[in-house]
């Protein structure tokens, strides 16, 4: 019979309705605001100290919800931001700010059955939730100096290789070029062919001494190192951002050199400054047994070698010759040795593996210091007023190479467990290709994002009530069955939104839900129209529904698809809140169509399909 829909089309409406309904529900439910206090090097996070925060706030009058030990560090919930402060001010009086930070942050209060099968609230934008937004500068030179500083040492086995000889090969990173002395002009020129058929991409000139040859780079090659180091560093800035757990960050290219990231829920930029700004990296060399390390320590340095220093000021002789690099680290993890201090456990790639086992083959019985390094912003400042990086470099252990070594090894000799998860933590996310530094700093209090909250569902709330009331005045029981599927409509797109691991609501995103308030009405209009016509053209009742649902379809899909494409365009070229508002009303447009073309014709259906009905009240 006409207008009839078998019960399964019932049971699949209802079903996405419960599912969105469902993972909709972790909406309702606030954040906490919490602290979370991180060890940095030097310092240590333990049962005792969390045991010994606790008994401060409860000493000064402050009640936390929970206080526990997670991830090497300790997240502590409190019932309101009052709280919060006082208790920042109290864990950073018994900590200090030294070894530990005490970063600001939100952390959501989910039930456990809904957390159980993945169901969590609306990631919300910067402009909502308030956070961090930082905007770092990429030492480009500082690449293409590593990058000459490699070829210098690639040339020397490319010659070896090709049997040339050569007096010396040293990097000139001042004039971005790499200088070759070599023996006769015979040699010149195999040096020349022999390093032409490795890479067309070299220049080459006669260098100022006799029997010497200068290689840099053609522009292109140096246009890739750029390229290169700048979407590097955006790769490992993102995986950095997800080992401390922020939810939804921004993490994207402005102009040649700089890179945007965004973290919301982050209040205090302590912790992410921490992570972000930490260019750590490691390098293996070889101690130089034979060199007079006291002749060094008066200025006299052997050639090929350096003079490093570990924490404590214990002096090392190493070679110059870099034994490996951190960029070949794929994986890196703390633990204990078997006398019970702490190490961090390395895994290197392919081509890490067989440089350190070609390195360290001839080598055995030798000592191998691991050197950490980081970047850090000095007092003089750059021509374009950025901070001078300075490079610290700091011995971390010199152990005996035992056994030719591969793809994994260890480090030991490190200070204390958190120490070595934070080491971890930054070589598991990977080393940066440049060093980057924090040029400019802004932060959103979460008071900004919660107005900007407030006006976004006044202005949704009262667009909902203005088309409610008319539809009900205008199509009367018609217009509750199009306002029971604009509130289902509403329900699908928080839910979907909150299932998308990569949807992020921001103000604009907003926008697009009040948009979609109108578009969605917009397709029952349509319907209830058509169904009015073919009942003034003097149809049945029944013949007047099949016909308005069907012929209205085109009308409708055709007006949702090209707003769709549009959506889809501004997705594709659009930035930040661009995207916000092209994904919501991606959603919204899909889930209108669903709901007032399939969801209202099985009311419609339900309540006056299939019957013998004289009129419809509309």
């Amino acid at each position: 019979m006409l207008n009839q829909n078998p019960l399964w089309r019932y049971l699949l409406v209802v079903g996405v309705l419960l599912l969105a309904l469902v993972y909709a529900m972790p909406n309702l439910y606030p954040e906490d605001p919490a602290l979370n206090i991180n060890a940095t090097r030097g310092g240590a996070v333990s049962e005792n100290t969390r045991q010994q925060l606790e008994q401060a706030f409860v000493s000064a009058g402050i009640t936390p919800k929970a206080v526990t030990l997670e991830a090497g560090q300790v997240l502590a919930r409190f019932a309101s931001a009052e709280d919060q402060l006082r208790a920042r001010q109290v864990a950073t009086e018994l900590l200090g700010n030294v070894n530990y930070v005490t970063a600001l942050n939100l952390v959501p209060t989910t039930p456990d059955w809904l957390a159980a099968i993945g169901a969590s609230p609306m990631k919300l934008g910067l402009d909502l939730r308030g956070g961090v937004h930082f905007l770092m500068a990429v030492d480009m030179k500082a690449a293409l100096d590593k990058n000459i500083n490699d070829l210098t040492q690639a040339f020397r086995a490319d010659l070896r290789e090709a049997r040339v000889r050569y007096r010396s090969v040293t990097a000139d990173t001042e004039r971005g070029q790499v200088q070759i002395l070599l023996r006769s002009a015979e040699d010149v020129a195999a040096a020349r062919a022999a390093l032409a058929r490795l890479d067309r991409e070299y220049v080459f000139t006669d260098g100022a001494a006799e029997f010497s040859l200068n290689v840099s780079l053609s522009e292109n090659r140096i246009r890739e190192i750029r390229e290169y180091a700048l979407n590097q560093n955006i790769t490992i800035i993102r995986n950095r951002v997800n080992e401390i757990g922020v939810a939804e960050p921004l993490v994207q290219r402005q102009g040649a050199d700089r890179i945007i990231v965004q973290l919301p829920g982050v209040q205090d930029p302590a912790q992410a400054k921490e992570i972000l700004g930490a260019t750590a990296t490691l390098e293996f060399r070889l101690v130089d047994d034979q060199g007079d390390l006291a002749a060094a320590l008066n200025g006299r340095l052997p050639p090929g070698s350096s003079l490093y220093y570990d924490r404590n000021g214990q002096p090392y002789l190493l070679e110059n010759r870099i034994m490996l690099t951190g960029e070949h680290i794929t994986n890196a993890s703390s633990s204990y040795d078997e006398y019970g201090q702490p190490q961090v456990n390395i895994s290197l790639d392919a081509q890490g593996g067989n440089q350190l086992s070609q390195a360290t083959r001839d080598s055995i019985g030798r000592r191998m210091a691991t050197v950490f390094i980081e970047y850090k912003p000095g007092e003089e400042l750059q021509a374009d007023g950025t901070p001078v990086l300075i490079k610290q470099e700091e011995v971390i252990n010199a152990a005996t190479i035992q056994a030719r070594l591969g793809r994994s090894f260890r480090i030991t000799g490190i200070g204390n467990p958190a120490e070595a998860q934070n080491l971890a933590l930054l070589l598991r996310a990977g080393a940066l290709i440049a060093p980057t530094q924090i040029i400019e700093e802004r932060t959103i209090g979460p008071s900004l994002g919660q107005e900007n909250i407030d006006l976004g569902m006044t202005a949704i709330m009262w667009g909902m009530v203005v088309v409610l009331v008319f539809m009900v005045i205008y199509y009367k029981v018609f217009g509750l069955i199009a306002n029971v599927a604009l509130v289902a409509n509403l329900v699908l797109i928080v839910g979907i939104m909150s299932m998308i691991p990569g949807a992020t609501l921001t103000l604009p995103g907003m926008a697009g839900i009040v948009l979609t308030v109108g578009m969605a009405v917009d397709a029952n209009v349509l319907i209830f129209e058509r169904i009015r016509e073919e009942l003034a053209e003097g149809r049945s009742v029944q013949q007047a529904i099949h016909q308005g649902y069907d012929r209205a379809f085109a009308t409708i899909a055709d007006s949702n698809i090209t707003t769709l494409l549009v959506a889809l365009i501004l997705f594709g070229i659009g930035t930040g809140p661009v995207k916000g508002f092209a994904i919501t009303l991606a959603i919204g447009i899909l889930t209108s169509i669903f709901t007032a073309v399939v969801g209202t014709r099985l009311l419609v259906n339900l309540f006056w399909g299939g019957r013998r009905v004289q009129s419809l009240p509309m």
